[in-house]
C-alpha cells in the first residue's frame, strides 16, 4: 500500500528555502528547476573547481614571492646547531654567536611566541 501524501524534504541537497524557492548550494539564488543543485552552468562549474583545489601551499612559489618582497629571512625558521635554539628570522644564534641552519619557512605561534614551520602547521612532509 502507498502512502496517500508521500513526504519530501524542502531541503534536499542541503539546499534551503528562499521566499518559499529552493536556493542554490553555491550561490544562494532560487532555483529554476527544485531536482537540480544549482542556478546556472556557471555555478555548477565554480562548485566543480572548488572540489578540485588541492589544499597544499606551492613552497616555492611561496618562497619566491617572499624573495621578491625582500621577506624571506624575516619569515625563515632557524636552529641552532649547538644548542638546538630555534629563531625566526635570526640567521645566527643570540646565545652561542655561531650561524643557524635554515629549517624553512614558519613565524612564530599567536599564543606561545614559539617558533613553529608551515609545514608542522599544514601537516607537510618535509623534503
Amino acid at each position: 500500500m502507498t502512502a496517500i501524501n508521500p513526504m519530501r524534504d524542502a531541503a534536499h541537497n542541503g539546499s534551503t528555502l528562499v521566499g518559499g524557492a529552493v536556493s542554490c548550494v553555491i550561490c544562494g539564488q532560487p532555483r529554476a528547476n527544485r531536482r537540480g543543485r544549482y542556478c546556472s552552468a556557471a555555478c555548477r562549474q565554480r562548485a566543480f573547481r572548488l572540489r578540485r583545489v588541492p589544499p597544499l601551499v606551492d613552497d616555492g612559489l611561496l618562497r619566491a614571492e617572499l624573495l621578491r618582497r625582500a621577506a624571506l629571512v624575516a619569515h625563515t625558521v632557524y636552529e641552532c646547531s649547538v644548542c638546538g635554539e630555534r629563531n625566526v628570522g635570526e640567521r645566527r644564534c643570540p646565545e652561542c654567536h655561531v650561524f643557524s641552519r635554515v629549517l624553512g619557512l614558519g613565524g612564530r605561534c599567536s599564543e606561545c611566541e614559539q617558533p613553529i614551520l608551515l609545514a608542522d602547521l599544514l601537516e607537510l612532509e618535509v623534503q
